[in-house]
């Protein structure tokens, strides 16, 4: 009796481990609260940090946050890769600490305005730099229309992870927003997210726009808030990004 004790406990102590580590939400990154372009300038160079900052009920969760800083240029009038110089993250109860670097290109595969909607991808590798977290890469289409002052952006992603560690499963996401330009600098909107991975269903307001200088150069921002749609979500997610664009 003593031994199927130990065999049953055996058995039961993975079994636990794996519920528990089910309960733990799952970490994101600030380009989990983007939604992409699939639009690309010839000879632009960009400069972008955005994050967010989590605030929930649940001490495990609240207190979340990451930011990225990047710099991208454009070389053709179709492709624009991206490096991504750091990517940060502090989860509840612990320092802030750099978890990896990313290579992000985005293709712009149609002209913009020639069809009914403009199609663009996005292909990236992200390195990270913590223990035991296999690489990943990215991929997945970049929809916008813009229909008069209202623009809407829809953004299909798969990840899968790469390297020693890394599991068979390709892990999806979506982003969606609809913004109303009122004026270049000023344009409310709407952002949805879904993460079917950590059961996260995520909606708010934002505030962007774009202030153009003479010189042709444009600081970009986006600002707002995400609520919590289903239980799995965190209460409020806020949202900050900022771009430097020039030529």
């Amino acid at each position: 009796m003593r031994a199927m004790r130990s065999l049953r406990q055996a058995a039961l102590g993975p079994v636990l481990a794996a519920s528990a580590l089910a309960l733990v939400p799952l970490a994101c990154r600030a380009d989990d609260f983007i939604v992409y372009s699939p639009y690309v300038t010839k000879g632009q160079t960009e400069l972008e940090v955005r994050g967010f900052q989590v605030r929930d009920s649940d001490p495990a969760v609240s207190g979340e946050r990451a930011y990225e800083i990047a710099v991208g240029h454009a070389f053709t009038d179709w492709w624009r890769p991206e490096i991504y110089l750091g990517e940060y993250a502090r989860q509840p109860g612990e320092g802030q600490r750099r978890v990896g670097n990313e290579f992000e290109n985005v293709f712009q595969l149609t002209p913009q305005g020639e069809y009914w909607a403009d199609v663009g991808f996005l292909l990236s590798y992200e390195r990270n730099v913590q223990p035991d977290v296999p690489n990943a890469v990215e991929f997945g289409p970049l929809i916008a229309k813009q229909s008069g002052r209202f623009n809407h952006r829809l953004n299909l992603i798969w990840e899968k992870e790469v390297g020693g560690g890394a599991s068979g499963k390709f892990e999806f996401r979506s982003a969606y927003s609809l913004t109303y330009r009122i004026t270049p600098a000023i344009a409310p909107g709407f952002e949805a997210y879904l993460r079917p991975s950590d059961n996260a269903i995520q909606a708010g307001p934002v505030l962007t726009g774009e202030l153009r200088s003479a010189r042709g150069s444009e600081l970009a921002y986006r600002v707002g808030v995400v609520f919590g749609v289903n239980a799995a979500a965190p209460s409020q997610t806020f949202l900050a990004h900022i771009e430097y664009e020039f030529f």
